[in-house]
């Protein structure tokens, strides 16, 4: 069953741009990224910017993510691919992972698809939130 999640309007209208821009011009790149993300915008609960709940994963959020299998911790950035640098561990949400943890909350569970398995990843907290902390035009 899958588990209803959170977007804010401004993060779909921006999302859905990007899924069209990249159907156009990106010369078949991202398939499967794409259509993940475009179920993830149809299924989700639609809310104004103001009205998100501080704990949901949105666009430009930092999150502290652990794997339930090793209790390893990671900080991940959810960003557009325009913004990625994995040095800084900013993720694409066109990324498998990105597109995964796309609007869900503290304590929720993940179960990520990996070549190996899948793996459970638990949204720990959420450290930084642009709707949360007032930064609207992100």
């Amino acid at each position: 069953m899958l588990r209803t999640i959170n977007i804010t309007s401004k993060d779909r209208e921006r999302l859905l741009k990007l899924i069209n821009e990249e159907r156009e011009f990106g010369k078949g790149r991202n398939r499967e990224c794409l259509k993940d993300l475009e179920q993830e915008l149809n299924r989700a609960n639609i809310v104004e910017p103001e009205s998100i709940p501080a704990d949901s994963i949105t666009m430009n959020s930092k999150v502290l993510l652990k794997d339930l299998d090793t209790g390893e911790e990671t900080t991940y950035t959810l960003v557009y691919p325009e913004d990625v640098n994995l040095a800084e561990n900013k993720i694409s949400v066109l990324a498998p992972i990105g597109t995964a943890i796309l609007g869900f909350r503290e304590g929720d569970v993940i179960d990520w698809k990996v070549p190996a398995g899948t793996v459970k990843l638990r949204v720990e907290k959420i450290l930084y939130q642009p709707e949360a902390a007032g930064d609207y035009h992100l």
